[in-house]
């Protein structure tokens, strides 16, 4: 599939403006297909980047550090695929490193790139849990995703502060129950998650 021009993208806007039963040329409306095609640059920014490129630059020189290294709260924005609606909430990630490490940024890096693409949140927590897990092969890593979902809270059932909660638990953050209470300790949770 080729992909649009950004006048078509600016065209299909406006076609929106009016099936919506709004003017699209009229003053505050005029520039709005631009702006949205510029929002959309930004808001799908992930599909133009590789997330495994942030992680292959890895440290070995860390003194025989093998505990567990867990980055707290890393903040997203993403919209679902449903309904292109936005998602906006928090990841914990942590991970049992065999040998190597990565730079903290790369992490949040990694979580920015799968959620500026369209999402399912138990999709999402999967692609980073499995991103991390692949290239770099620790012993265990353990993903939670916390998201308040836009399309629930102003649109269909119109409950607002519900918040879903998905995790992906891999190596041994599955199979050792102290490395996943160690986890869910450090980062405020409940040793309930499996």
């Amino acid at each position: 599939m080729s992909r649009p021009r950004r006048e078509d993208a600016e065209n299909a806007v406006r076609t929106l403006l009016s099936w919506v039963g709004d003017d699209p040329d009229r003053e505050g409306l005029r520039a709005t297909p631009a702006r949205v095609a510029k929002a959309y640059e930004e808001w799908f920014a992930g599909y133009k980047e590789d997330p495994v490129e942030f992680l292959r630059r890895t440290f070995y020189e860390v003194d025989g550090y093998d505990e567990m290294i867990v980055l707290k709260d890393i903040t997203f924005e993403s919209h679902c695929e449903h309904h292109i609606a936005p998602i906006i909430g928090k990841v914990q990630i942590g991970y049992l490193p065999n040998k190597k490490v990565v730079g903290i940024s790369k992490l949040a890096r990694v979580v920015e790139t799968f959620a500026k693409r369209l999402q399912v949140q138990e999709t999402m927590t999967a692609q980073i849990a499995n991103c991390i897990h692949d290239v770099l092969k620790p012993k265990g890593v353990g993903v939670i995703v916390e998201g308040v979902h836009q399309c629930m809270t102003t649109r269909g059932i119109h409950k607002p502060g519900v918040a879903m909660i998905t995790s992906q638990l891999l190596g041994d953050f599955r199979s050792d129950p102290r490395t996943r209470a160690e986890f869910l300790n450090i980062i405020g949770r409940s040793a309930q998650i499996n």
